[in-house]
């Protein structure tokens, strides 16, 4: 689509697995935009939340710290980590 990269801590992967097997169920992603405020409980919450292991934002670039909700489940899913959801909206994931 177009040439952004969004850069996060490598980091993320294995914090967000860590995460998502102590919370033991499935979790919605909640994906929004950097300003945009986000649904509690989420994945994308849970990746910018002060109480995380990073203290916060994965995201490395301010303005590009988007949508960790929606491009790390992916990821995760490709690593044989987690089991994601493939709906048109309100998609989860667990961990494996």
């Amino acid at each position: 689509m177009g040439k952004t990269v969004l850069h996060y801590q490598w980091r993320a992967v294995a914090d967000l697995h860590k995460m998502l097997m102590k919370h033991g169920d499935w979790m919605d992603l909640g994906g929004a935009d950097e300003l945009k405020p986000v649904k509690e409980g989420t994945v994308e919450a849970w990746g910018r939340s002060p109480d995380n292991p990073a203290g916060g934002w994965y995201g490395l670039k301010k303005g590009l710290r988007v949508r960790f909700g929606v491009y790390l489940p992916p990821l995760l899913e490709a690593l044989g980590l987690a089991e994601l959801e493939h709906n048109p909206k309100n998609n989860r994931m667990k961990a494996k």
